[in-house]
C-alpha cells in the first residue's frame, strides 16, 4: 500500500513539473530592435523606426533652415483621435517653433457637419447644409479630401470663418471643391447699401368711449381686417383710450438699409480656386458664387506669407482604412495639399470590429496604394493605435496591428512610430487611466492624454531629424 502511495505522488509531481504552452508576449522594443535593425537607429527610448525613409523630408527641413525659402506640408490622417485636433495641434505647435510657422493648413467647417472640431478656428452660417461622412454605406455624395460631404442645393448662405488663435492669421486661402468647380466667392466686409422705395403711411387714432371698430374703418375708409392686422387684434373688441394704428391708402418715402458682401478677385490652379491678401486676415466670408446651382465644400486651405512648416490634420469619427479607400476623390484631392510627408493613425474602429490583422494590413496596403497612384510619393509614418480596452478587455486585436506593421516597415518602406508601445501596450492602461490620461470609455483619451501623445512623437522626430543632422 505504502509503495502504491509513493508511486502517485511521484506521477502527480512530474506532470506539473512540465512546461505549460508558451504564451506569445506583448511587443515590446527589444523585439522591434530586431525587425528594425539599421545601423543608425537605437533600440532604446522613444523614437521612430525605419527612419531612413525620411531622409528626403529632412533635408528639405535642413535646407529650409539655412535658406529660410519654402513651405513644409505635412498631412496627418486618422479617425476620431485625429479629427478633434487635440494630438496634433501639439505636434503642429511643437514643429513650427522649431521650422517655422508657413500656417494653419487645412481646415474645415465641422460645426455645420454637426460635429468636433479644431479649436483654433469656428465657422458659422445662416443656413443649413446637408452633410454625410465617409464612414456610411457608399452613396453618390461629394465625400473628398475631409472625409465628410458638405454641401446645399440653394444659395442665399454667408459662411464665416472666424481665426480664435492668432498665431495662424493667414494671408491665403484655398478652396476646394469636387473637380474645382468654381462654386463660392469670398469676401472680407460687407458694404451698406440704401435702397429707396414707398411704404403705406399710417397714422394713429385714439379710441373713444362707445366707439366701434367698424366706425373707425368706415371714418379712414380702411377695412376692419385691416386695422385689426396692424393692431395684431384678434377680435373686434376694442377698449376706449387704446392707440390703434390706422393704415392710410396714401404712401410715404423710405430708405431701407442693407449689406452687401463686396466679392475679391479670385484665381484658380488645378486644386483649387484661391485668393492672396497683402494684410493677415482673421475672418473671411464664403458666399455663393452667382452662376453655381450647387454649392459642395470638401476643404479651406489657410496658409501665412512665410517660410516654415504646415502641418494639417485629417479625421473622422469612426473611420477605417477601408472608409477612405471607398471614395477616389479622397486621393485625388489629396494633391491639392501638397505633402511631403504622410502620417497615418487609424485601427482602432478597425479593431472594434474585430479586423483580423491580416485584413487590417490589406487595407493599410490599398490606402498607400491608393496614394501612390495619385503619384504621391513620399515619406510616409504609420502610427500604431493607441492601448485600449474592447469590451471592458485588453484589445489583443490592437496588439496585433501593432507586431504586423512593425513587420512589414521596412519591406513596405515606411517609418513606423509606436504610440502603442509608448503608452505601455496592454499591460500599461490601467496606469493610462490612474495618471487621467485616457477617457471614461477606455478608447479615446483625455485632452491631458492627447497632448501627451502630441508630445511624445514631436519629441521622436526631432531626434529622428537630429541624428540625421548629425550624420549629413
Amino acid at each position: 500500500m505504502n509503495k502504491l502511495i509513493i508511486f502517485f505522488c511521484c506521477l502527480f509531481f512530474s506532470t506539473n513539473d512540465k512546461p505549460q504552452d508558451p504564451v506569445s508576449p506583448p511587443i515590446t522594443k527589444n523585439m522591434v530592435s530586431k525587425i528594425d535593425s539599421a545601423a543608425t537607429e537605437s533600440s532604446e527610448g522613444n523614437h521612430i523606426y525605419n527612419a531612413k525613409v525620411l531622409e528626403s523630408l529632412f533635408k528639405k527641413l535642413k535646407d529650409n533652415e539655412s535658406d529660410n525659402n519654402q513651405k513644409i506640408n505635412i498631412v496627418h490622417i486618422g479617425d476620431s483621435h485625429i479629427q478633434g485636433d487635440l494630438m496634433t495641434n501639439e505636434i503642429r505647435k511643437k514643429l513650427q517653433k522649431k521650422f517655422g510657422n508657413a500656417g494653419r493648413g487645412l481646415v474645415f467647417p465641422y460645426q455645420l457637419a454637426k460635429t468636433n472640431g479644431s479649436y483654433n478656428e469656428r465657422f458659422r452660417c445662416n443656413r443649413v447644409w446637408e452633410t454625410y461622412r465617409n464612414i456610411y454605406p457608399v452613396r453618390n455624395y461629394p465625400i473628398g479630401l475631409s472625409g465628410i460631404a458638405l454641401w446645399r442645393d440653394a444659395g442665399g448662405f454667408v459662411l464665416e470663418l472666424n481665426i480664435k488663435d492668432p498665431s495662424y492669421k493667414f494671408n491665403s486661402i484655398r478652396i476646394i471643391t469636387p473637380k474645382n468647380e468654381d462654386m463660392f466667392e469670398l469676401s472680407t466686409a460687407s458694404q451698406t447699401k440704401f435702397i429707396e422705395t414707398e411704404e403705406r403711411k399710417v397714422i394713429t387714432h385714439k379710441i373713444k368711449k362707445g366707439e366701434a371698430i367698424s366706425v373707425i374703418a368706415d371714418k379712414y375708409n380702411v377695412s376692419i381686417a385691416e386695422i385689426k392686422r396692424a393692431n395684431s387684434l384678434k377680435s373686434n373688441n376694442i377698449r376706449a383710450g387704446r392707440i390703434l394704428k390706422i393704415p392710410t391708402n396714401e404712401t410715404q418715402p423710405k430708405n431701407i438699409k442693407t449689406s452687401e458682401f463686396v466679392s475679391l478677385n479670385l484665381q484658380s490652379d488645378s486644386y483649387s480656386h484661391y485668393y492672396n491678401s497683402e494684410k493677415a486676415l482673421e475672418k473671411i466670408y464664403l458666399i455663393p458664387n452667382k452662376n453655381a446651382s450647387k454649392f459642395e465644400l470638401n476643404g479651406i486651405v489657410l496658409e501665412k506669407d512665410a517660410p516654415g512648416l504646415i502641418y494639417s490634420g485629417i479625421g473622422v469619427n469612426g473611420a477605417k482604412y477601408s472608409d477612405y479607400n471607398k471614395y477616389p476623390l479622397f486621393f485625388e484631392q489629396l494633391k491639392a495639399l501638397h505633402p511631403d510627408m504622410l502620417v497615418f493613425s487609424l485601427g482602432t474602429n478597425e479593431s472594434y470590429e474585430k479586423l483580423e490583422s491580416a485584413n487590417y494590413i490589406k487595407q493599410l496596403r490599398e490606402f498607400i496604394s491608393n496614394v501612390k497612384a495619385q503619384n504621391i510619393n513620399v515619406p510616409i509614418i504609420v502610427m500604431t493605435p493607441p492601448p485600449s480596452l474592447l469590451r471592458k478587455r485588453p484589445n489583443t486585436f490592437i496588439h496585433e496591428y501593432t507586431k504586423q506593421i512593425l513587420e512589414i516597415a521596412q519591406t513596405d518602406g515606411f517609418a513606423v512610430w509606436d504610440l502603442y508601445d509608448e503608452f505601455g501596450g496592454m499591460e500599461g492602461i490601467r496606469g493610462l487611466k490612474s495618471a487621467g490620461l485616457i477617457g471614461p470609455d477606455w478608447v479615446h483619451y483625455s485632452k491631458k492624454g492627447y497632448e501627451k501623445q502630441g508630445n511624445l512623437f514631436s519629441e521622436a522626430f526631432l531626434k529622428a531629424y537630429n541624428n540625421f543632422k548629425l550624420q549629413n
